[in-house]
């Protein structure tokens, strides 16, 4: 081991990992803004290294425009469209690309520098790697979650947009951990309590929260059922069934949204919950139970912004404010479930 690195611990590695969770985090919110404004599908081909470079002139431009004018979105919900409106939809996904694009020169880059001088322990460099496969597949599902919406559909299939949320919060939890992992080090003791197990399950639940979520976004379910607590009056939403198990399950949006719902009580009463339990804890550190405490405002927050974006038919700003809170409540939850496991 000593052979390998200079210590366990690596302030800089942490804090270069910190950066990368908040490009990611960056990318979710920008993602999130591409699909409120119907963004996702302005650019139709993916292209890693070109595409880095906009359109510079009129000819590029119109040449964008017309490929954008092939596809369904176009024809039949944007026909008409200026060039200056696609435009607009453009910079949005034209920015979250490269973002993508930034966050993997970002961790590619110092992770070899790191590597040439020693400061990534054994037991963190098999992890950055996998973590590194996960950024690359993660371009991969968000063109196969692109290319779904440009034969047959105006908008990305809404599991495919699961998938590719689950894959960037999986990405955000893991750098959180390892993060911490590597400002910390190895840790001496576990602490002998159930803690590790409960706030485990507790980032479990948010983590399906926010899947739930990116099926109700794909579906556009925030659009309707606008009142709380109940659905258009009713105590259910009218349409709950689809054509099948899967139908429903995935594009049903009485089905999409109430489960968000009903998931989102859950999780806010077990935040709560546990909050309150660390707070009163005698085997909790101090700085544990802050963060106990901190989670459990992070998730009730979170709930009253779930609220006023659907009963406000979901606004550019609060959709984003949403997402980014689902961000930083995952992280929070992450940590949480890192300090307890730690004495």
């Amino acid at each position: 081991m000593t052979s390998f690195l200079r210590s366990d611990r690596s302030r800089a590695v942490a804090v270069w990992l910190f950066a990368v969770a908040a490009l990611v985090t960056a990318m979710v919110v920008v993602g999130g803004a591409t699909r409120l404004t119907g963004s996702g599908l302005s650019i139709t081909e993916w292209k890693p290294i070109k595409g880095v470079i906009p359109p510079l002139n009129p000819a590029e431009w119109q040449a964008e425009f017309v490929r954008y004018q092939q596809i369904p979105q176009y024809k039949l919900l944007n026909r008409g469209m200026s060039l200056s409106q696609f435009q607009s939809i453009y910079w949005w996904e034209w920015s979250h690309r490269l973002l993508g694009r930034a966050m993997g020169m970002v961790f590619f880059v110092p992770f070899v520098w790191f590597l040439i001088r020693r400061e990534v322990s054994r037991r963190l460099a098999w992890r950055l790697g996998v973590l590194f496969l996960l950024g690359g597949l993660q371009g991969f599902v968000g063109w196969w979650m692109v290319a779904s919406g440009l034969a047959d559909r105006v908008y990305v299939a809404p599991e495919r947009l699961m998938l590719h949320l689950g894959l960037a919060f999986a990405l955000l939890g893991a750098l959180v951990w390892t993060a911490l992992d590597a400002e910390a080090g190895w840790a001496r003791q576990t602490l002998p309590s159930p803690w590790g197990g409960r706030a485990l399950w507790l980032a479990g639940l948010i983590y399906l929260q926010v899947l739930l979520g990116a099926l109700v976004a794909g579906n556009h379910a925030g659009l309707i059922y606008n009142d709380w607590p109940l659905f258009n009056g009713r105590l259910l939403p009218d349409a709950y069934a689809g054509q099948g198990l899967w139908a429903t399950l995935a594009h049903s949006q009485g089905a999409v949204q109430l489960h968000h719902r009903l998931l989102a009580y859950l999780v806010l009463v077990l935040a709560v919950a546990m909050g309150v339990s660390a707070w009163r804890s005698s085997y909790l550190a101090r700085d544990a139970k802050i963060l106990g405490l901190v989670l459990m405002g992070a998730v009730i927050l979170q709930a009253l912004l779930g609220i006023a974006t659907l009963m406000a038919a979901v606004p550019l700003a609060l959709g984003m404010i949403h997402q980014l809170m689902a961000a930083i409540t995952f992280c929070l939850a992450i940590a949480f479930a890192w300090r307890v496991r730690r004495i």
